[in-house]
């Protein structure tokens, strides 16, 4: 294989692990090549086995290495990297000059905080508000539920506690479970239009022998007087949480049959956090927004489409109490690649000690992404920029990772850390002190150096590196180790070396693979915690005990990392590559 292709797939694989963050993908480069070569086709398994390896040494390379290596070579590659992005924009609201303010609402369920999978829906409400200088409403929607979800008294705290972190502004409060009393009155109405009945049959009955087959039920056309006097049984305690239901006449021939003569309130015996055993019959979701959209003046509402039932029952109870219809804007559905987001398993995970509170990596809560250092910034345009798409998205948190890469690579200090560590030592090195003093920030110079001094005793030094390092090392191969010296290896177990030489352009000439270290002393342990919960234990530079809670640091050649606790022992969260 000729250098010019070698030269090719170098240009095209740094491309590739700049923009992902130091990692290249073998089918992205590979793509890349054919197309500028298509000659290559006949030679696919030559060439694949060249860029494998190139990659491999690639991904060796440190992301400011790369930068460095791909502006050397390609630099049109980097540039193209670097060129401003569009930004996208939502498209306008339908018929806002109809409504004097535009007004729309938040409706988080008190399960939990909010997670990754409700900012969708939080920051487009927030976006488009903010457009038109509208009233954006928090509506906690506290009615009881399932046993599977049930309302935690924290969640209220810290669903407020994540809108404020995202920078969403809400301008009135309300709880579902303070309006009750309203969706008795209209539930009443209902009944006494003759728009809806109570039903008492058993709930497989009613599915089996009258949902599927479209046939009305006994209790359907039962008299008024009846019906007032099985409501008032209902809110009195003659029934049972089961026995009795208010049903919509939303008509038991539509077409599909989840919206047949819909359910609209049930009794429930649970105990409420907020009002206790005050109300015992409660009303599902579709009718409390019925209700609540129009008495709250809500102009628009955004939901995704796999909502779509709730519009036509919402529909139908508007038409029925005469009132006027409000705007739907539905998006596709987003599922989060490799996340399985439940509030409810995760809260028993937290009770089982599995996860450790909300902040736990694994919930993707907002308060575990506000603890890895995801900016909400990033959030915001991540999610934005996804826009109003009936396109359904599976979304890999690598789109999110870059963003927020962007976002936080000018401010990150760097700094030396090693997993998984084992112990060097460098025989032959010239007498005197040895000091490292790699740059804060490769891109801004002026932010200064950090200082990392070795002690040589009896020509010998001490360092730490980690055992993925010790895994390419062989006899006679020449290493650097970063901002230091280089070194030849002359054993591997233990693991010995010999000083080569000093700069950097005499291990440039022998193609020298450059590892990072820390020195065997002065060095500051550090717990790295990932999103999956494992532990990463290894150690820092002498100046990691400089660093302060709360600050975003990169760890070189493993990845941007917050600061989360710094005593007794510092301990890290992972944001990213």
């Amino acid at each position: 294989m000729s250098k010019n292709l070698e030269q090719i797939i170098l240009k095209y694989a740094l491309a590739n692990a700049v923009k992902f963050g130091g990692t290249a993908n073998q089918k992205a480069v590979m793509g890349k090549i054919i197309a500028e070569n298509p000659d290559l086709k006949s030679q696919i398994k030559e060439v694949g086995k060249l860029a494998s390896q190139i990659i491999e040494d690639v991904n060796k390379y440190t992301l400011d290495q790369q930068k460095k290596k791909l502006l050397e070579i390609a630099p049109e590659l980097l540039e193209e990297e670097k060129r401003v992005e569009e930004v996208k924009e939502l498209p306008p609201l339908p018929n806002v000059e109809r409504y004097k303010q535009v007004v729309m609402r938040l409706a988080p369920y008190p399960s939990g905080p909010l997670h990754i999978g409700n900012t969708r829906m939080v920051i487009l409400n927030d976006e488009y508000v903010k457009r038109y200088g509208g009233k954006l409403i928090l509506v906690f929607d506290d009615t009881i539920g399932s046993e599977e979800k049930r309302i935690e008294p924290e969640a209220y705290d810290l669903i407020r506690e994540g809108l404020e972190w995202l920078g969403v502004k809400w301008h009135q409060e309300l709880y579902k479970s303070d309006r009750i009393p309203e969706f008795y009155k209209y539930c009443e109405q209902l009944i006494s239009k003759n728009e809806a009945y109570v039903c008492l049959c058993e709930a497989k009955e009613w599915r089996d022998k009258y949902k599927v087959t479209g046939k009305a039920c006994p209790h359907r056309n039962q008299s008024l007087e009846v019906n007032l006097d099985y409501w008032k049984k209902m809110l009195g305690g003659d029934y049972s949480e089961g026995e009795a239901v208010v049903r919509l006449k939303t008509g038991m021939d539509y077409p599909d049959p989840a919206v047949r003569d819909h359910i609209i309130m049930r009794i429930s015996e649970r105990e409420h956090p907020r009002v206790g055993l005050k109300y015992r019959v409660w009303p599902l979701l579709e009718f409390s927004w019925a209700v609540d959209d129009h008495l709250l003046g809500i102009t628009h509402i955004l939901r995704g489409k796999d909502l779509i039932k709730e519009d036509i029952i919402e529909q139908h109870v508007w038409k029925k109490l005469g009132w006027p219809t409000v705007e739907f804007v539905h998006y596709g559905i987003i599922t989060f690649k490799g996340l399985k987001l439940s509030k409810s398993k995760a809260r028993k995970l937290i009770e089982n000690g599995v996860y450790l509170g909300w902040s736990d990596p694994r919930t993707w809560s907002l308060q575990s992404l506000r603890r890895r250092g995801i900016r909400p910034e990033a959030i915001r345009r991540a999610m934005i920029d996804l826009g109003l798409s009936m396109i359904d998205i599976e979304y890999s948190p690598e789109i999110l990772y870059a963003v927020n890469r962007k976002m936080v690579d000018p401010s990150a200090h760097r700094y030396f850390f090693v997993e998984s560590p084992t112990e060097l030592t460098v025989k032959k090195v010239p007498n005197g002190e040895l000091e490292a003093k790699p740059l804060l920030h490769p891109d801004f110079p002026e932010k200064g150096t950090r200082k990392i001094p070795v002690s040589v005793k009896n020509g010998t030094i001490k360092v730490i590196v980690s055992e993925q390092d010790r895994a390419i090392m062989k006899p006679n191969s020449i290493l650097r180790l970063k901002d230091l010296i280089n070194i030849v290896v002359k054993n591997l177990n233990p693991l010995e070396c010999e000083f080569h030489s000093h700069t950097i352009e005499e291990a440039r000439e022998v193609n020298a693979k450059i590892i990072h270290w820390v020195p065997v002393e002065k060095n500051v342990p550090i717990t790295v915690v990932k999103p999956d919960g494992s532990l990463v234990k290894g150690f820092g530079e002498p100046m990691c005990q400089q660093l302060k809670e709360g600050q975003l640091v990169q760890f070189e050649r493993y990845g941007f990392c917050r600061i989360d606790q710094v005593t007794p022992q510092m301990v890290a969260f992972f944001a990213h590559n």
